[in-house]
């Protein structure tokens, strides 16, 4: 049985990773976190989370010694992990988006030191679309003048940031596979001829949908799309446990999702 601590776990994905980390019998949830001012520090983990008392306050720091911490907080939340994995030899799955790039590197500079799983979205068919996006830029990489990419995503209505970092990390894997050079975060006015070298992100945010990407490969006379879409949080809650499973037989480096899904090499 794995050890695990939930960071973050009176938010939406921390509850669904308490719902479905306390039926798993693979899992045992040691400890669950909230941050310090939280309304719901000593309420219980389960009744939170809607599964009934299982035993195990919201607190403000990790306890109960996990092997993997799976982190669903915020920027400041990530790194207390980060500080407390580095000093306790645990593992960490880090979902949290909107890093710095002084906590990035120190989380590459800790995972010489433990195993750390990184991604800005945490959903295996998501993943799994970013390997197949990668696939079809090379292919059409040596037309990339003649080739449209536009990204199109779908969020609820309490999302804070946008384009959401799932956007812009295909967007990222095609520029660097095609050589597009140019990001436009929508568009208006007469914004004239659409460049070549461009990727175009749309944001959409409406009610409660979990998330949805499409990227579109437009060309003269046909076009490829790939979509991939969320019925509900329960896929990225899924995806953690999966990345926190892959860890628990690792000492140490960095790891993203392909890695969990053995895609990190060509196909």
């Amino acid at each position: 049985m794995l050890d695990i601590a939930i960071n973050g776990a009176s938010g939406r994905m921390g509850r669904r990773l308490v719902a479905l980390g306390h039926n798993d019998p693979q899992i045992k949830l040691v400890s669950a976190t909230s941050s310090a001012d939280s309304a719901h520090l000593g309420a219980d983990a389960g009744e939170l989370a809607g599964v009934g008392k299982i035993g195990l306050p919201i607190t403000s720091t990790i306890m109960g010694n996990p092997r993997v911490v799976i982190d669903f907080s915020s920027v400041a939340g990530a790194q207390t992990a980060l500080e407390y994995c580095q000093a306790n030899g645990a593992g960490l799955v880090i979902a949290s988006t909107g890093l710095s790039p002084d906590l990035q590197s120190k989380v590459e500079a800790a995972a010489r030191q433990i195993p750390i799983c990184m991604s800005p979205n945490m959903s295996l068919a998501v993943n799994l679309t970013m390997r197949l996006a990668e696939i079809a830029a090379q292919a059409l990489a040596a037309n990339t003048d003649d080739v449209d990419v536009e990204i199109i995503e779908r969020h609820h209505r309490f999302k804070v940031d946008a384009p959401s970092g799932t956007a812009l990390r295909f967007g990222e894997i095609i520029a660097d596979t095609m050589g597009k050079t140019e990001h436009q975060h929508g568009r208006r006015g007469d914004t004239g001829r659409r460049p070549p070298q461009q990727i175009g992100y749309h944001a959409v945010r409406v009610g409660d949908d979990p998330g949805q990407h499409t990227i579109i490969f437009g060309m003269l006379g046909e076009l490829l799309e790939l979509r991939v879409a969320a019925s509900s949080r329960d896929c990225y809650a899924v995806g953690a446990y999966t990345a926190a499973k892959f860890l628990a037989i690792k000492t140490q480096g960095l790891y993203s999702m392909l890695d969990v899904l053995g895609l990190s090499k060509p196909i």
